[in-house]
């Protein structure tokens, strides 16, 4: 196990971890707060300090295996002014951000492999750009406790019973499509048609 470990690939992880999760977390964090809901605001979860969001284990899960999670970013539904709706902007709100990034860093990333060749910097830009890419495709997945599932489940009427039963089995079935490398594919399958698309816009405008 330790023989196979990239120690330079986790080198590189690190800070596309710290500035992924970070803004991801904010970002829920910052649109509740916008909804009505100081909940994560006053425990300091609107920030973009990794200490304040990172899990241990959730990071070292992260940084070894590739999936991991951050500290959920607390909120309070009763304080929302609509709660379906701002239910789902929180959970989007983290989603959009990394694909913002990704797609930022894309563009830096155009440029810079243009003008010089030092590999550490591009990959540093890659995996940055992947991990937020791989941020936001594995949170849509739309079963508990993933951003997608609460968007899903704030946008149908109804289905009592089946989200009740989804609620009950969801992190058994996620840790199922993990384990037998579903939520691998599904992430790059999507996650490289999406970095395909930002660069064409980028080969396109230039």
């Amino acid at each position: 196990m330790f023989g196979q470990i990239d120690f330079l690939a986790i080198l590189y992880r690190v800070p596309a971890l710290l500035i992924g999760l970070s803004f991801h977390e904010a970002a829920h964090a910052y649109m509740a707060y916008r909804c009505g809901d100081p909940t994560a605001r006053n425990l300091g979860r609107m920030t973009l300090d990794p200490l304040r969001h990172l899990d241990l284990m959730g990071t070292l899960c992260l940084l070894l295996v590739g999936f991991g999670w951050a500290k959920p970013v607390p909120i309070n539904p009763r304080n929302f002014k609509n709660i379906r709706r701002d239910e789902i902007l929180v959970s989007l709100a983290g989603i959009v951000t990394n694909l913002i990034l990704a797609f930022v860093f894309t563009g830096v990333l155009f440029f810079v492999s243009r003008v010089t060749t030092n590999t550490i910097v591009i990959n540093l830009l890659y995996y940055t750009i992947f991990i937020n890419i791989a941020l936001a495709v594995f949170n849509i997945i739309p079963i508990p406790p993933l951003d997608g599932y609460h968007v899903l489940r704030n946008s149908v009427n109804g289905g009592y019973q089946f989200f009740s039963m989804v609620e009950r089995y969801g992190r058994f079935i996620l840790i199922a499509l993990l384990l037998f490398g579903v939520a691998g594919r599904i992430i790059g399958l999507v996650g490289n048609t999406i970095f395909g698309l930002f660069i064409s816009f980028f080969e396109l405008l230039f």
